[in-house]
């Protein structure tokens, strides 16, 4: 029979309707051939039962059924062409083995084989092929050219060749698997998946060098920046200290004031961007090795290995996001001075306006803190929006996690509730206005808040994704993420209280570490359409102890 399927064409086994080769054919009336989930699609979209080539009309729409003849025709043109192609060809075979395919028969010098049996899963010398030429049980044997490692070619459970690759499952089919176990699948041939997955892989590589050169160069422009920001440090100090030497009577608090705030924050400066530049050298170093295995996998010529080694060879390390982090203290270091250059004529004059300002560059980042806590509103948690296993307060300012029974499910769920997140909303929503509220989270191990616009889902897993309509921030252990992108840092270290400040018409929502006045995140440009409700989810215990409560504290409690 291989004989005669090799006077065919490609042509003849393809689709009329998906291009590609039959998986399960079946024939209408009329004569012509199809896949049958082609087929049935198309009749499932066209108000009328017609044959798509001939386009003959059936009053009745046919009772398909699987042409074996065809099927087995097809499945032994798909062989042949697996077995004639570059990745089991014989001299392939030698460049990746060093040598020819050797018979398993011969005891002495083993001779080189001639053909593989695919039931006996034995490769044959011609002395000892002959019995499958002469015994009437071994002529019906499947015979193809010699293959190395043949029983990892083999579908076990069929001992037929892999000739066909499931995209869902992402495995390897024989025909017999195709046509019983992934009926209704995506199921290509193993040229073609090959050929698919290698370009996906290069696209993979080139995302993955991106990165690394992405990194290389904020590390490259994070050290530069702190080895200026240190000259600018240093010559200002000595200015300063050079100019107020000749009034150090009156000026040694002051000079020594402003030597310790500068230092004291470019020391704090450097370690945040030390930290910064161990965790993207950390990355580098995982990226780099990840760049390795993609290279090697890329250069894997045996279609089949690649295929079993890809679908875990895409996996990219978590990552933080890039754009959350930059130094730039110049223009601090700047201002300070020129204070202390317009100062110094006037210095007695003066004294006590300088060290305002120096008091004032000290605290500068709470500025931006001092601007958004005015507009601070009264929240109360809405109970009936809290899921079943969360503890609201008597006051409605506390929510915590409880170990409860799992039977909560048999109860009458309120409409309102989250069913799957352990979150709560709060009681008031609020639109076109800018409104501000804080939390406690003390030394919870995982907590999450945001706000969440009125139709969040409820029921059910919530999406992180950016159209979940819920922008918030989710701390674990001792970093942070956005709801909408796991996986990416934005932020490193432990916050006490954090604060929310939303404005609505400018499209933007803000977290900050109120201790000590530092921005976390910020998601800006949105356009909203809803009212938005503070968001509060104090999670469970999965990263250690956290049964403490999440508190809506008022902003004139700050130490």
């Amino acid at each position: 029979m291989a004989s005669n399927v090799t006077l065919l064409s490609e042509e003849q086994f393809l689709c009329p309707i998906c291009l590609d080769m039959f998986t399960r054919p079946v024939s209408t009336p009329c004569g012509h051939n199809f896949c049958i989930s082609c087929l049935t699609s198309y009749w499932d979209n066209e108000p009328i039962c017609q044959c798509p080539v001939c386009k003959e009309k059936f009053e009745r729409r046919p009772n398909l059924k699987v042409n074996t003849f065809i099927s087995e025709l097809a499945s032994q043109f798909m062989l042949l062409q697996v077995t004639d192609a570059h990745i089991w060809s014989p001299d392939q075979l030698k460049a990746n083995t060093g040598g020819a395919v050797l018979c398993d028969i011969c005891t002495d010098i083993q001779q080189e084989a001639v053909k593989s049996c695919v039931e006996c899963l034995t490769s044959y010398c011609n002395v000892h092929l002959e019995p499958h030429h002469r015994a009437a049980g071994l002529k019906r044997h499947k015979l193809v050219d010699p293959l190395e490692d043949l029983e990892d070619r083999l579908c076990r459970e069929h001992n037929h060749l892999h000739v066909l690759f499931c995209r869902k499952d992402k495995v390897l089919l024989c025909d017999v698997c195709a046509s019983s176990q992934h009926v209704n699948h995506d199921v290509v041939p193993v040229p073609r998946a090959y050929k698919e997955m290698k370009d996906l892989l290069g696209d993979t590589e080139a995302k993955v060098q991106q990165m690394i050169q992405e990194r290389q160069q904020k590390v490259q422009a994070m050290t530069e920046s702190v080895k200026q920001s240190k000259r600018e440090t240093k010559d200002v100090i000595a200015y300063s200290v050079q100019d107020l030497t000749a009034l150090v009577s009156e000026i040694q608090k002051s000079q020594t004031e402003l030597v310790e705030v500068m230092e004291k924050k470019q020391k704090a400066a450097e370690e945040r961007a030390d930290g910064f530049i161990s965790s993207v050298e950390q990355e580098l170093t995982e990226l780099q090795r990840t760049a390795v295995k993609l290279r090697e996998l890329k250069q894997t010529e045996d279609q089949l290995r690649f295929l079993q080694n890809f679908p875990n060879a895409s996996h990219l390390p978590p990552i933080m996001d890039l754009s959350s982090f930059s130094f730039d203290r110049h223009v601090e270091i700047q201002h300070i001075q020129k204070c202390l250059v317009s100062s110094v004529s006037q210095l007695r004059m003066l004294l006590n306006n300088m060290n305002t300002e120096i008091n004032s560059f000290s605290a500068s980042e709470d500025a931006t803190l001092r601007y958004v806590r005015q507009y601070e509103v009264n929240i109360l948690l809405d109970p009936d929006t809290a899921h079943p296993l969360l503890i609201i307060s008597d006051d409605r300012k506390q929510v915590r996690y409880s170990m409860g029974s799992g039977l909560w499910g048999l109860q009458n769920l309120n409409p309102n509730m989250f069913t799957e997140h352990l979150a709560v909303l709060g009681q008031r929503g609020f639109s076109s206005r800018k409104f501000y509220f804080e939390v406690f989270v003390g030394q919870k191990t995982e907590w999450c808040v945001g706000v969440a616009m009125a139709s969040v889902q409820r029921r059910g897993a919530l999406v992180r994704s950016p159209s979940s309509r819920l922008w918030a921030i989710w701390f674990l252990e001792d970093k942070f993420e956005t709801f909408s992108s796991p996986g990416v840092f934005i932020y490193f270290g432990k916050v006490e209280r954090v604060g929310v400040f939303v404005d609505y018409n400018g499209g933007v929502i803000s977290f900050y570490d109120v201790h000590t006045a530092t921005l976390i995140f910020s998601f800006t440009d949105f356009v909203f359409t809803e009212e938005l409700y503070p968001y509060l989810n104090p999670c469970d215990n999965e990263y250690g102890s956290n049964l403490d409560p999440m508190v809506i504290v008022p902003v004139s409690h700050i130490e």
